[in-house]
């Protein structure tokens, strides 16, 4: 029998054909990957996997949007004019949740926001949006220095996890010469101390 997804009205297999056209091919595997990595998580931790999986599966629908879209969406809705300065390494999550609730109708708070902060993460982020957070960055497809330490510190501790991860983007950005979102900054601010 096939999943349903009772707050979108859609079996599994419709959902799966919408986030199929939103992406690419890699996008699509990607999101599939963090989708089960987020249900694992979530059953060591706790927290709700219905949820986690979910949130997973559509964390990266507006990723591959033209910036144009993104645009129209901070207009239409009003969102803080600051985010036009942004592109969409931050655009994908903080205003990406609008589209998906005009194209799917998900009107799930919790799911919303693990959705909306999975890249600059935030104070005080509910277990259901470190999950989200930490799965992105740790899926099976991920190959990076220090990839294998975020999975060790996933499966013990989802703080360490968020300050690990945090520390590893804020330093791969200084890095790079790119300019840190602030909400990012305060991320990394609130949950360093888990490393120490």
């Amino acid at each position: 029998m096939s999943k349903y997804y009772p707050e979108l009205g859609l079996t599994r297999e419709k959902l799966l054909k919408k986030v199929k056209a939103q992406m690419s091919k890699k996008r699509y595997e990607h999101v599939l990957a963090v989708e089960e990595q987020a249900i694992k998580l979530a059953k060591i931790h706790g927290v709700d996997e219905y949820k986690a999986g979910l949130a997973g599966l559509l964390h990266d629908y507006a990723k591959e949007l033209p910036a144009e879209e993104f645009k129209r969406l901070i207009k239409k809705y009003d969102l803080d004019k600051d985010l036009l300065n942004w592109g969409n390494n931050v655009w994908h999550g903080m205003v990406g949740i609008y589209k998906i609730q005009e194209d799917l109708g998900l009107k799930d708070k919790e799911i919303l926001h693990a959705i909306k902060v999975h890249t600059v993460g935030c104070k005080k982020m509910s277990d259901l949006d470190k999950v989200v957070y930490v799965a992105d960055y740790i899926e099976p497809h991920r190959d990076f220095p220090g990839v294998y330490k975020a999975r060790c510190l996933a499966k013990k501790d989802l703080n360490e996890a968020v300050a690990y991860e945090t520390r590893g983007t804020v330093k791969h950005l200084i890095d790079r010469e790119i300019k840190i979102y602030p909400q990012t900054l305060e991320t990394y601010n609130y949950y360093i101390d888990y490393l120490k």
